[in-house]
């Protein structure tokens, strides 16, 4: 329990006892933390630094303690001055929302000289609105800290009956995706928000739970690895977040933000538990079923409350109607010949019962020693018209609460429309709820390797020589390199330093989802050539798959990476009963399909030579001869 949050209240013991001293030192005026942690100590056994340290993390998050003085910075994670130079106390929104002895049930503290409270009788769903983090014996709890005017509004709806939805808001601001977050529990994205120029980057807030400082390290750290280009990074952060960075010549901020959110912090994962202590066992909750709870303890609160406001408001009647009575009908003047205690007593109470029926009840001991106790000097000044006056308040008082408690649902609505109207202007949403795309880290890498294929050695690699380069091509050290061999092979593998694979490679490049392979092989069973188009296939690493049928004859006689425009002109084996011994392929007229496909045969001739000409105008087919006899044209 000193891990996990009560539902009730949502706090753990430490806070609720920091709260609660400061309830009792509460004078209006701000109070020393060394002062505030001694006093709380009285309640805490477990030492000044978790008090302290529970103290500023409360104070930071401005919604229950107000403070003054230098409390640290969350965004830059600097630590707050000593507890005997800065100060606190409760805040107008604590005042009104926490306390209430009546509804308060007390139990003795460690040591048995004072009382502290069991739960707070929260009137906010503090669990949500704070949020939380804790590591207990076997479970551990990450709840999201919410906007409070939106959990009031979400309250109000649930009393209407509506449907809702809660999405957490941080204090550093910052763009959350909540497209995989399940109610408290899932997943999170976070990002910081950027302003961009063309040679700088400035971020103005900070994903969940970072510091500038953990930002800026992770930042070094990829410009260190060459995962981005920067020139220079500041932090000029103080009451806002800022943090600057510089691009090198002829690097644009476009080009390194996709760069940012790979690769550093700028983009966080967060996974967010709610686990909650529930009628003192731990229980995994979703967010808007705590919601709930919290809401039907405050409409039962606020039950009680006016019950307990209407028993006073009757005191207070049955009270000021007996005095009325007594001093405006004379009754005093009954004792005047009485000798003994009890027979005064008995003559006030005899005296009164003429007036029974405009008593809320029967007189008791007290009320008879309360007549008694009154002054004569009271009696002379005794206005009798204030006091009617001040009757009929106290009537138009409790008619008021009876008809609250005729409708606690409508009660409960206006004081949530009374909290969110005072305070909800003053907590603003501060992170921008936004769905936005994985970024790719292979497509964000800048391509800072160069991979040489060396046929006469059979390297491959980013450490191969590329004085005698057969192919090359750049890449990053997150890339996949894909590899096709004449004879219809191919695998991918990591980015390779150097490796040997032989002197039979047609083609390496990296692995790209958009890119379309254009093949024209020989398949060497029946020596015959067939046409096939496909995407870049799917792979395990270092496995060997096939383009087509193993045979000793088979090979890829041509092969065109692209999607559009390619051509093809093949030769074939001369026949002297064929018209022409040429065919030009367009492979737009080809079907995109699987790697494991066939193909279209090309012609029931065999094929001896493929050309690319791709880049060449296509050329018209000869005019057949003119038809004898018929005068047609041909």
């Amino acid at each position: 329990e000193r891990a996990i949050p009560d539902i009730n209240d949502g706090l753990k013991p430490v806070q609720r006892r920091i709260l609660q001293t400061l309830r009792n030192m509460d004078d209006g005026r701000y109070h020393k933390v060394a002062n505030v942690v001694g006093e709380t100590m009285k309640l805490h056994p477990h030492g000044d630094q978790s008090i302290f340290a529970a103290l500023v993390n409360l104070a930071n998050k401005e919604l229950l303690i107000d403070r003054q003085g230098n409390f640290g910075n969350v965004f830059t994670g600097d630590q707050a001055s000593a507890a005997r130079y800065i100060e606190c106390r409760l805040t107008p929104l604590a005042r009104e929302t926490l306390f209430n002895p009546d509804l308060t049930a007390f139990v003795d503290s460690y040591d048995g000289r004072m009382q502290e409270p069991v739960s707070l009788p929260a009137k906010l769903p503090l669990l949500l609105l704070l949020g939380a983090e804790g590591i207990a014996v076997g479970m551990a709890t990450k709840i999201m800290p919410h906007n409070l005017g939106e959990l009031l509004q979400a309250q109000i709806d649930y009393l209407e009956g509506k449907d809702f939805t809660l999405l957490p808001d941080f204090p550093g601001g910052g763009i959350v995706d909540a497209s995989d977050y399940q109610s408290g529990n899932g997943r999170l994205r976070c990002r910081a928000r950027m302003e961009l120029s063309d040679k700088t980057i400035t971020i103005t807030e900070l994903p969940a739970a970072l510091t500038t400082e953990s930002l800026i390290e992770s930042v070094e750290r990829a410009a260190k690895a060459g995962k981005i280009k920067i020139a220079s990074i500041s932090d000029y952060t103080a009451e806002k977040v800022e943090i600057e960075i510089k691009l090198p010549r002829g690097v644009y901020a476009e080009e390194v933000v996709a760069a940012l959110y790979a690769f550093t912090d700028c983009e966080l994962s967060v996974s967010p538990s709610l686990v909650l202590i529930k009628d003192n066992l731990p229980c995994i909750m979703g967010a808007e079923e705590v919601l709930r709870h919290n809401t039907d303890k405050l409409r039962r609160d606020l039950e009680q409350e006016l019950r307990i406001e209407r028993g006073r408001l009757l005191d207070r009647l049955h009270a000021a109607t007996l005095e009325q009575i007594f001093i405006e009908e004379r009754l005093y003047k009954q004792i005047e010949e009485e000798s003994s205690a009890k027979a005064v007593s008995d003559a006030v109470r005899q005296a009164l019962e003429p007036f029974a029926d405009k008593l809320i009840r029967k007189p008791d001991k007290e009320d008879i020693e309360r007549l008694l106790d009154i002054r004569i000097k009271r009696i002379s000044r005794y206005d009798l018209s204030k006091q009617r006056k001040d009757i009929d308040e106290l009537r138009r008082s409790i008619a008021k609460t009876d008809k609250s408690l005729e409708d606690v649902t409508l009660h409960s609505k206006n004081y949530l429309r009374g909290l969110l109207e005072t305070y909800g202007p003053l907590f603003p949403r501060k992170s921008e709820l936004l769905a936005f795309d994985q970024v790719d880290a292979r497509e964000a890498a800048i391509s800072n390797l160069l991979v040489v294929y060396d046929r006469a050695s059979g390297f491959i690699g980013h450490k191969v020589s590329a004085a005698q380069a057969e192919l090359q091509f750049p890449c990053s050290d997150l890339d996949r390199i894909m590899l096709i061999f004449r004879d219809g092979l191919y695998k991918v593998i990591p980015t390779p330093d150097k490796l040997f694979v032989g002197g039979e490679l047609l083609w390496a490049g990296a692995v790209k989802k958009q890119l379309v392979f254009n093949l024209i092989y020989r398949a060497g069973a029946v020596n015959l050539s067939y046409v096939k188009r496909f995407r870049m296939p799917g792979f395990i690493l270092n496995k060997e798959y096939r383009l087509f049928e193993e045979h000793k004859r088979s090979a890829i006689q041509l092969l065109l990476i692209g999607e559009k425009g390619l051509r093809a002109r093949v030769s074939l084996v001369p026949s002297a009963r064929a018209r022409s011994n040429a065919l030009e392929i367009d492979f737009d007229e080809y079907l995109i399909k699987g790697e494991a496909a066939q193909g279209k045969r090309l012609s029931e001739r065999a094929v001896r030579k493929v050309i690319d000409i791709s880049g060449q105008p296509k050329q018209e087919p000869p005019a057949a001869p003119a038809l004898p006899g018929l005068g047609l044209p041909g």
